[in-house]
This record gives structure tokens, sequence and C-alpha cells, in this order.
């Protein structure tokens, strides 16, 4: 029998029927738009490309050894430069490139990259690119909406939605939010704030994870966790989950809308892992399971 959680203030197990009827409704149709979002055609599932550039020029076409290598049928051998100088990233079409930047005809440009807010788009034929920053680390991201991974793509496994997974957890905060350097399938780290921890029960026994804050302009809480079912029926790496920010001392963690990370669906994605402390040895049955497309 699939043990009880053990709920610090929340029972959605005992609602009726329709009322849980209701709830499994609710986080199917979200997890639909979720499946919309991730299939659309700049989602990442089209993702076929990450290139890092390296101080000074880099090149940018279908010729090999290009630094940002494009499909032929895209692009001619040499479509253009891309110039990385400090934190600046300038971009210069070569004649005859036919890219297109932001939907018009690309001249030389500085580019805004993805960490500073929506990012410059340069286009050649249906191949989507723009500049994304990790760290002190610069690269290009390619996406094609044809990519065989988003055309191949034919639903995510998930285990059934089940009530009890919704808990009530205790946000204990820091006296001082805690800077951590979270880990990345890049092998460097990332630097993000750790506001405090969440304790919970699962069969009698405390539980505790410690969310992050991506965003600090639009702050909610970010959990990266591994579990025992991790490499066993869900992605190896582990899982995410978001939550609201804390409400009079308690946090909604939903794990029915656990999810996989990028990584999961392609090579090219920049993904955090679990820290040490969010590697749990229970199994959250609940959520999204391994989608086995890599």
């Amino acid at each position: 029998m699939r043990p009880l959680l053990m709920l610090s203030a929340l029972c959605l197990c005992c609602l009726s029927a329709g009322a849980q009827d209701a709830y499994s409704k609710s986080v199917d149709a979200w997890h639909a738009e979720r499946i919309a979002r991730l299939t659309a055609e700049d989602g990442w599932l089209s993702l076929i490309g990450r290139d890092w550039l390296n101080p000074g020029e880099n090149t940018l076409g279908s010729a090999s050894g290009s630094t940002v290598l494009l499909p032929d049928w895209a692009a001619p051998a040499r479509a253009g430069l891309f110039i990385l100088e400090g934190t600046t990233v300038r971009f210069r079409p070569l004649p005859g490139s036919g890219l297109l930047l932001n939907g018009k005809p690309a001249g030389e440009a500085v580019l805004t990259s993805d960490a500073d807010g929506k990012p410059d788009l340069l286009q050649a034929g249906r191949v989507r690119l723009y500049v994304i920053r990790r760290g002190n680390r610069f690269g290009i991201r390619i996406k094609d909406p044809e990519a065989p991974t988003r055309k191949a793509f034919h639903g995510m496994p998930r285990y059934p939605v089940d009530p009890v997974w919704r808990v009530e957890a205790d946000f204990l905060p820091y006296a001082t939010p805690q800077i951590r350097n979270i880990p990345t399938v890049l092998g460097t780290t990332e630097p993000m704030t750790a506001p405090g921890l969440l304790k919970f029960k699962v069969d009698g026994r405390e539980v505790t994870l410690e969310p992050m804050i991506e965003d600090p302009e639009h702050p909610e809480l970010f959990l990266i966790f591994k579990d025992a079912t991790s490499a066993h029926g869900t992605y190896p790496a582990g899982r995410f989950l978001y939550a609201d920010m804390p409400k009079n001392g308690k946090v909604i963690l939903d794990f029915n809308r656990a999810v996989n990370p990028p990584c999961a669906f392609t090579l090219f994605a920049t993904c955090p892992l679990p820290p040490k402390q969010n590697q749990l040895i229970i199994a959250i049955t609940a959520g999204e399971k391994d989608p086995g497309l890599h």
C-alpha cells in the first residue's frame, strides 16, 4: 500500500469526490498549458544548438568549423560575425547572409541577451538565434520549429493526479537570505538566493527542501530536487517545482505539478542541478515522469 502523507495542516485527500475531481481537472488543465508551451514553435523541443562565444570574433554560418554552426539549408557558409567584447555582443552580418534581426534585414547591432529581458532575435530562414548569458559566459541558442525532437514528441508520461501530494509546508525564513552556488549540467555553478527552508512530513518523517528565488523582480519559490524515483521512473537529474511565495508562514507544494527540467528534452539546455540539501531519500510519486528523449 502506498504510504499516506502526514500533512501539517491541509488534507485534500479528505475532500469530497466532487472536489477531488475538480482539483484533478485543474491540474490536468495546467499540464495541458505546459505541454502547449513546450511544443510551441519556439519551445524547448525546438532547440537544435547552443554554441559558446569566445572573446573577439566568432563566425556564424554553415561552413565546417564555424563558431556558431547553422544547417546548410538555413544560411550560407559565412553569414556573419558575433563580436564579444567584455559583456557586449555585437553582430555584424556579411553580404548575402539574408538574415533578419527582429523581423527586419539585419545590420550591425549590439544584441540584447536573455539575461537583460527579451533577447534580440536573429532569423536564418526558419531558424531562430539569440544570445544567452550564463554567469560570465555568452552563447547563442538556436531553435528550429521543424526540429526532430519537436516533431517526434508524443506526450509526457506522468503519475496519476493524487490530491495527497498537495501539501502545506511551514516556511522557516533565514535571518538573512543565503546565496547558494547551485551546480549546473555545464559543470559550473550559478548563484541563487535561498530565502529559507520549507518543512513538511511524509508518512510521519520530517522533510525539508530549500527553495530558491530565480527572479527578484517576479518572486516565486523555485525548487530543484531529486528523490527516490530519480532514475527509477523520473528524470535522473531531478525535477523542478514552483510555488507561490509564503503567506502567513505557509507554502503550498503541489508535487502533482513537478516538472522535468529543459535538459530532459534537449542536450543544449543549461539546467541547474539539485543541491545536496534537496536530494531526498523518499519517493515522490507525483508529477512528470522521465520522457526518455535522450
